[in-house]
């Protein structure tokens, strides 16, 4: 497969070494400024080097973008009058998801297949084996390229956009749960307590992540106030311990958001999705 890569950084780089393990001919790369790494990358591939997007993609059967997500979107619409119908183009970029969708409708308008790649992991670690999400209609072709070079890819949709917020969700619940799992095992560790600490959670530790989850955001409001004062106690106890709690403040302050929107408008609901509404409506806030 004829197959053309905007972007020639790490990302770039291993995508393009694995689709020619895989028999596809790198005919080009896209890079305004190409290191001594790409340069030496080409002359292996054979591949030419360009500043753009430009006619010598017309050839192109595959197109991967793998370019900054802020300049993506433009990447795109520079690349498109340039590519024959059907192309397909894989935007493996951090874009916003409404401009993967944008993309996608240009990309469609110009006779092109469109499918947004989300990257999981950390490509300078684990290569062409790092986990991937996709979505777009040609998702389940594109996953199939894709693990046919060794990546861990789920389809997760039809609509481009949907594995980049995907992401981005999966980056909340991480990151969040890491600030926290600092706060918590330091704390843990200064009072001489961490493996006991492990066992009193194993309850969680062999429950469903599902049910936890959706079981803490419908037990929330009813219980708002008692879990402040929870959080609110267990910032004294990490101070007396000498650790400075920076993660349970926020807690408490989105705690006392609930207790604030409970005295305002009461909350009657009893399942996870009334619990969400409400919730929604109480964090609603202006888009930028």
């Amino acid at each position: 497969m004829n197959t053309v890569i905007l972007g020639g950084g790490t990302v770039g780089q291993c995508y393009a070494q694995a689709l020619a393990a895989q028999g596809h001919t790198i005919s080009g790369f896209a890079d305004p400024q190409p290191g001594e790494a790409l340069q030496a990358l080409a002359g292996r591939l054979g591949a030419g080097l360009h500043a753009a997007p430009g006619a010598w993609m017309l050839e192109a059967e595959l197109v991967v973008s793998a370019v900054f997500g802020t300049v993506a979107l433009e990447v795109a619409r520079q690349a498109f009058p340039h590519l024959q119908r059907g192309a397909l183009y894989v935007d493996m970029t951090t874009a916003d998801p409404d401009d993967m969708r944008q993309a996608e409708q240009e990309a469609e308008a110009c006779g092109h297949r469109f499918v947004d790649v989300a990257i999981t992991g950390a490509v300078n670690l684990s290569g062409a084996r790092t986990p991937l999400l996709c979505s777009g209609t040609a998702a389940q072709e594109v996953a199939a390229l894709l693990a046919a070079c060794g990546a861990p890819i789920r389809p997760v949709g039809a609509r481009p956009g949907d594995a980049a917020s995907l992401k981005l969700l999966r980056s909340i619940f991480t990151k969040g749960m890491e600030a926290l799992a600092v706060e918590c095992l330091v704390t843990a560790e200064q009072k001489g307590l961490r493996a006991e600490l492990h066992d009193v959670l194993l309850d969680i530790d062999q429950g469903s992540l599902r049910e936890t989850m959706e079981s803490m955001v419908r037990t929330h409001i009813p219980h708002a106030g008692r879990r402040r004062n929870e959080v609110v106690e267990a910032q004294r106890q990490m101070q007396l311990s000498g650790v400075q709690p920076l993660v349970l403040p926020a807690v408490q302050q989105l705690f006392e958001r609930t207790v604030q929107g409970q005295a305002g408008t009461p909350y009657g609901g009893s399942s996870t999705a009334d619990a969400l509404a409400w919730l929604a409506a109480l964090s609603r806030t202006e888009r930028p």
